[in-house]
């Protein structure tokens, strides 16, 4: 019996050592490192940080700290920063369950200051957006380039977006936006902000603030940041700067005025009515037309639809930041590429 208890005694102490080193390798071998797409370690790949080309992106790779909106780094080909580890500079006293918009006066420069806004359901809109057009932000130009989707290279970009605060023309919140910057990096962040809002019926805390580099006209960029109030954060909340580019095109930021990149940026003498078109892929010559026409003549069609329509039809201004925006110079330029006119 004595023998037997040793014997068990012996195989409980073996089996006990396996168990260990089989833990000791599982743990080893289970400590997996995850990596970018240029092969960078990501130590920390389930951080909250909001991806530069994916609001809904997890890293933090590009995490800038900063003390001051000033210090904001030149571009260098993110579109994106995150500011801060994507925290908001608000305040608990901040923090309110009253909604409210407030906007900047503009400058001695006709430049838009600071948006900030308490968004809740109650001063979101309720109608379609009215025109815009009347609106001139400081640097503004119509201009057109082929390679841009839409054809023109700026739009009238709201700080804090129509379907948040339902402004219209509102000049203190309205800048001279490229294209890409409007419909395809900061609408994303609008997007999320309102239908969190929606859903929830909470308020989120919004905060839109342009970054003018010395006297220019056309702003760098915006810091955007956001919290969600009832949950103090749980559902809504980043902190990051846009940046004002356009793939393919070299902005003159004091100006507006612009060029296809690695070509000379021409001044020109009106601000308003510059058109910059080029041909086909292997025609790399830049011409630059001063013409009569202007934005608000355009034909704005849907390339989904097939339909076209033309200023004062019903969704004419609806269609300026539709993602199936094509632009015309003519009813008869829409015809001969296969729409039809909006019955409305």
């Amino acid at each position: 019996m004595k023998n037997i208890f040793k014997l068990k005694k012996s195989l409980f102490t073996a089996l006990g050592v396996l168990v260990c080193l089989f833990g000791f390798i599982s743990c080893s071998s289970t400590n997996i490192s995850s990596t970018n797409n240029s092969g960078q370690v990501l130590e920390n790949s389930n951080s909250n940080n909001i991806l530069l080309t994916n609001p809904n992106g997890n890293t933090d790779d590009n995490n800038i700290s900063i003390s001051d909106i000033s210090d904001i780094p030149v571009y260098s080909g993110e579109d994106y920063i995150i500011l801060n580890n994507n925290v908001p500079n608000f305040s608990e006293s901040d923090l309110t369950t009253t909604s409210f918009e407030e906007y900047s006066p503009l400058d001695s420069l006709g430049r838009c200051g600071v948006a900030y806004a308490n968004v809740g359901t109650n001063i979101m809109p309720t109608e379609k957006r009215e025109s815009i057009s009347s609106v001139k932000p400081s640097g503004w130009q119509s201009v057109k380039y082929d390679i841009v989707e839409g054809k023109y290279l700026y739009n009238r970009s709201h700080l804090i977006g129509y379907q948040l605060t339902a402004e219209n023309a509102n000049d203190r919140n309205l800048i001279t936006g490229t294209r890409y910057f409007n419909a395809t990096l900061m609408l994303p962040y609008e997007n999320m902000v309102a239908d969190y809002i929606k859903e929830t019926n909470n308020h989120v805390l919004y905060r839109v603030t342009p970054v003018f580099e010395g006297n220019n006209l056309v702003a760098t960029g915006v810091q955007m940041e956001a919290k969600s109030v009832e949950d103090n954060g749980e559902g809504i909340e980043f902190n990051v700067f846009v940046y004002n580019v356009q793939p393919g095109i070299t902005i003159d930021y004091a100006t507006g005025n612009s060029a296809l990149s690695g070509e000379e940026i021409v001044e020109t003498e009106s601000s308003n009515n510059t058109t910059n078109s080029t041909g086909s892929s292997n025609n790399s010559n830049n011409t630059n037309n001063t013409t009569s026409s202007n934005e608000e003549t355009v034909i704005r069609g849907n390339s989904k639809s097939k339909i076209y329509h033309c200023p004062g039809q019903k969704d004419y201004e609806n269609m300026a930041d539709s993602k199936f925006l094509v632009n015309f110079n003519s009813e008869q330029e829409a015809i001969d590429a296969g729409y039809r006119k909006a019955s409305r």
